[in-house]
């Protein structure tokens, strides 16, 4: 029994005069249902409740300015789940609206605590509707996408599959006669190495195909296959489902990442920089160890400690990785150099150590073609 997450886009869902397209809806709206009665889980992440919202406030052209989009999405919100409800009520499937902030995902309990929710939801036979809370979410806590959230939801609740579903057939990418449908991308193939062709957008939404490559290499970081493939295709869902080839596909990682660290990678924000020396950036990377105040160069940012800082290197090779200070910002300042005795004597009340090496994480490394290694705590 496998959990499928699905991602409605807003260039699928919503025409250009902000309405919605009743048909594709409701057609994924049986996809949706037909999975379930197939004994699988369905989750659906949708975007279009900001372009809803448009059309009934006269906007034309999506705004930039964040009251205006917040306002859109109060009023389109309520219309897009009304219709959800709507779709799904002569089937007998009740959907339940989840709306998310990064901010909820960034605290270990609250994110834990959606687990739980979807899941439970999902054994008791409804289908969780989940869109990004643009009504309350500000520029620091937004996904930047629904693409970002679909492949967060799809690490959270540990899926099988996720399904961006937009208004292409796939990625296409430049061939010598023009743009050429890719079929399969290996696991472990860093995003920016897709040499994507270039496509006309819809503008109704945030997303688009950069995104969609983006968000799969999150998701297939943590095990999930990723599907991005048309969202108005007949049976397209139950067709990845059943695991059948639609669209372009890429593969998951064969050891991914464990749940504690998936969630440290791409749902705990950044908030300042340990700066290290060689030494600590070469053990750090090459034998797993914890960081010590003793290799530390430097701290940049105002974090606290439990926040999620970026290590990088003094010597100019980069990101070494994220990890959790057991210090703030000062503390760090205060012991940076320092052997763990000295530490002591400096801040008596220090950790022994900057960032503990179960909560720490290496910057991906592109050339491992097998994901990341498992490990840390779950």
């Amino acid at each position: 029994m496998a959990v499928i997450v699905v991602k409605l886009g807003s260039s699928t869902l919503v025409d250009a005069a902000g309405e919605l397209r009743h048909e594709v809806l409701e057609a994924r709206v049986r996809d949706l249902v037909r999975v379930r009665r197939q004994g699988h889980h369905p989750v659906l992440v949708t975007s279009g409740a900001i372009a809803c919202g448009l059309g009934r406030l006269g906007m034309r052209e999506r705004p930039t300015a964040l009251p205006d989009l917040q306002a859109a999405s109060a009023v389109g919100q309520g219309v897009l789940f009304q219709r959800y409800a709507e779709a799904f009520a002569p089937h007998g499937v009740v959907p339940a609206q989840v709306l998310l902030t990064s901010g909820d995902l960034a605290a270990r309990s609250s994110y834990l605590n959606a687990r739980t929710t979807l899941r439970r939801l999902t054994e008791l036979g409804a289908i969780p509707i989940i869109n990004e809370n643009d009504t309350t979410a500000t520029d620091e806590l937004t996904f930047g996408d629904n693409d970002v959230l679909a492949a967060q939801v799809a690490l959270l609740i540990g899926a099988t599959w996720l399904l961006l579903l937009t208004d292409r057939d796939g990625l296409y990418v430049a061939g010598p006669d023009g743009p050429e449908l890719l079929g399969d991308v290996p696991a472990g193939t860093p995003p920016d190495t897709v040499p994507l062709a270039t496509m006309p957008g819809s503008g109704r939404g945030r997303g688009g195909i950069a995104s969609k490559v983006a968000a799969a290499s999150m998701a297939t970081g943590g095990g999930v296959t990723c599907v991005i493939a048309s969202g108005s295709a007949d049976g397209v869902i139950p067709s990845v489902s059943s695991g059948h080839h639609v669209g372009t596909r890429f593969g998951p990682a064969s050891r991914p990442e464990a749940a504690f660290k998936l969630w440290l990678r791409h749902a705990k924000p950044t908030l300042g920089r340990i700066v290290v020396d060689d030494g600590a950036a070469r053990a750090l990377r090459e034998r797993g160890t914890s960081l010590l105040a003793v290799g530390v160069v430097a701290s940049e940012g105002a974090f606290q400690a439990g926040d999620a800082v970026e290590v990088v290197g003094s010597d100019g090779s980069g990101v070494v990785g994220k990890g959790i200070s057991a210090m703030s910002a000062d503390e760090v300042r205060l012991v940076a150099g320092l052997k763990t005795e000295d530490v002591r004597q400096r801040v008596p009340e220090a950790a022994p150590q900057v960032i503990h090496r179960d909560e720490f994480v290496l910057a991906a490394d592109p050339r491992s073609a097998a994901g990341p290694a498992a490990g840390g705590v779950v």
